[in-house]
């Protein structure tokens, strides 16, 4: 019989293997956050020109391009970061009040209460 060949994987311990993945993945998330950076640098120095944001005829603002694209990309990260936490809170409070109802329908009855009961003598 031949020996089995390992990969990889099989080949180094579990713990080893997870702590590798993970040392990778913080560098891929640096090289990320880099490209990112310097994407939105190069767009900021190309894109300074002033824009003008109207309102029907009751309001006007001038405000660098970058500047209104920040700010619109800001608004559109804050809304999927609470519609993310209201979902969050009602799954958990589910999840709470699923947990009590297990709790409640669950409970054996203890030796006290057993003692507690009345006796028929009849």
């Amino acid at each position: 019989m031949q020996p089995a060949k390992l990969g990889v994987a099989e080949a180094m311990p579990l713990g080893t293997f997870g702590a590798v993945a993970e040392s990778l993945m913080h560098i891929v998330r640096w090289i990320v956050g880099a490209a990112l950076f310097l994407a939105l640098l190069f767009l900021s120095l190309q894109n300074s020109d002033l824009v003008t944001l109207k309102f029907y005829q009751w309001w006007s603002w001038q405000a660098p391009l970058i500047f209104v694209v920040l700010i619109a990309f800001a608004v559109g990260v804050a809304a999927g970061l609470a519609a993310g936490v209201m979902r969050t809170t009602r799954l958990k409070r589910e999840l709470n009040r699923m947990r009590r109802a297990e709790r409640a329908s669950a409970t054996p009855a203890t030796p006290r209460d057993k003692a507690n009961r009345p006796i028929d003598n009849a």
